[in-house]
């Protein structure tokens, strides 16, 4: 299929006409080359404008929009294999797992609002913008998002959840939990990423069920309440979702609304947008 384009105007109307097309013709997984030619734009400057302007590339874009008709597929019970051949991919996704380990801390920690508890933070970049991590001599115990200058809001936003713990910086020692999060080629089963989950009873419980989703796809807040017992109290499932503390690793980005649009998430919805997009595009 062509992507020719004659009308090449400003950055705005370029990315415009960029969108459209990967929205009418995702079917054909268009290549950055593809698109860069339809606009008269080097790949490499259209990958610039593309991202600055929508905040994610235009394979992440792609990768977006192909999750969301995947959803839609999927849900009328189309099998894998003729659901991925659908889609225009090659074949079956080749489905990766961030394996991690997971224990929960005991309950009378999170009632003493972590008093006693002593957590190390750093930020690190990541492709999601700035990660916060936390990390106790446990495991990890948190993973916030923000944009650069807005550390110091994310961070307090984090010790509100508890407010009588210590902490302190050290980059350098929650380093490694940022890798092992972010970097596909360090997720091994074999030595999983260890994680301590600080909250109630009923949201670690939660918590437990988000992990459960598989990498690329993605459930609803009925499903998860289904899954642990609490069919009737999906509203509550979808406040304990909002609290996870362990934002990507326990991938609460994977919930969707029962209609399948992307609900309301802490770190904002084009950051959730190209989670969903980035696993598409690794597990296709």
């Amino acid at each position: 299929m062509s992507y020719i384009d004659q009308s090449i105007g400003s950055d705005y109307q370029t990315v415009r006409r960029v969108i459209e097309l990967i929205s009418e013709n995702w079917r054909d997984q268009p290549e950055l080359e593809e698109l860069a030619n339809a606009v008269g734009m080097t790949p490499t400057r259209l990958q610039k404008t593309f991202t600055r302007w929508a905040g994610l590339s235009p394979k992440g874009f792609l990768q977006a929009v192909t999750l969301d008709h995947a959803k839609r597929l999927l849900s009328h019970d189309l099998p894998l294999l003729d659901a991925s051949y659908e889609l225009g991919l090659s074949g079956p996704g080749r489905l990766h797992d961030l394996f991690v380990t997971h224990e929960a801390m005991s309950p009378g920690i999170y009632k003493a609002k972590g008093e006693g508890l002593e957590i190390a933070f750093g930020f690190h970049d990541c492709q999601f913008g700035r990660a916060l991590v936390m990390a106790t001599d446990r495991g990890m115990a948190g993973l916030a998002f923000c944009d650069p200058g807005e550390e110091k809001t994310a961070l307090e936003d984090m010790k509100g959840r508890w407010p009588k713990a210590s902490y302190s910086e050290q980059t350098e020692a929650t380093r490694p939990y940022a890798e092992r999060s972010f970097d596909p080629a360090k997720w091994c089963k074999d030595t999983p990423l260890r994680l301590v989950l600080i909250g109630t009873d009923f949201e670690v419980r939660v918590w437990e069920g988000l992990l459960s989703i598989p990498f690329g796809k993605a459930t609803t807040y009925s499903d998860i309440a289904r899954q642990i017992g609490k069919d009737n109290a999906p509203r509550a499932v979808g406040r304990a979702v909002g609290r996870n503390p362990v934002s990507f690793v326990v991938p609460c980005h994977r919930v969707v609304g029962k209609s399948g649009d992307l609900t309301g998430y802490h770190w904002g919805l084009t950051r959730k947008r190209a989670m969903l997009g980035w696993e598409a595009g690794i597990a296709a």
